[in-house]
């Protein structure tokens, strides 16, 4: 047992600096990227508990740490479907966050909460690989559009076609859930 708190501990000090870096980049507030990092590593310590071994534990923490982050961009107050944005909107708000019903309100609000989950991911399985991709690694990985277009050689235009494309069909997708509850 002392070995398992011992691998633990060292586990926790390895991936605590690239995770709070890696929460830090995509929550603006400090307050809730500490209340995040502590989130996950809550998580870590009550998995480490469970007789099967987590494998890959730096990967492992990358996605419970997308998964909160996520959550947090549920917490903003609901407020009807935006339009996808025109042109580069790397510094605006992003699709995703305006999208997604709040999370106050109880066990209602969370089954709510749900079903907008799985219908956003039966809509984006929808989608050709590069509207997915691209709609994925700028709402949930928080990554920039001219990253993504000197990382891949893709030009920047194609791929904000590819973010407009995915939104136009998630927000098309995403409707009748929206009036249903609105």
């Amino acid at each position: 047992m002392a070995e398992r708190n011992r691998h633990l501990t060292e586990t926790i000090s390895r991936e605590s600096g690239r995770l709070g870096r890696f929460i830090r980049q995509r929550v603006p507030d400090p307050g809730d990227a500490e209340d995040i990092l502590q989130d996950v590593f809550f998580e870590l310590v009550e998995a480490w508990r469970l007789p099967e071994p987590i494998e890959q534990v730096g990967a492992w923490l990358f996605r419970v740490a997308r998964h909160r982050i996520v959550d947090r961009f549920r917490k903003r107050r609901e407020e009807p479907l935006p339009l996808a944005p025109e042109g580069d909107d790397d510094d605006a708000e992003h699709w995703l966050a305006q999208a997604l019903p709040t999370t106050d309100g109880g066990p209602e609000a969370a089954h709510l909460r749900r079903q907008w989950l799985d219908a956003i991911a039966v809509a984006l399985d929808e989608l050709p690989p590069g509207p997915r991709d691209v709609f994925v690694a700028h709402e949930i990985d928080g990554r920039s559009f001219k990253d993504m277009a000197a990382e891949s050689g893709v030009p920047l235009n194609t791929l904000l076609g590819w973010k407009r494309q995915a939104v136009l069909h998630l927000r098309a997708r995403l409707a009748p859930l929206y009036l249903d509850h609105s």
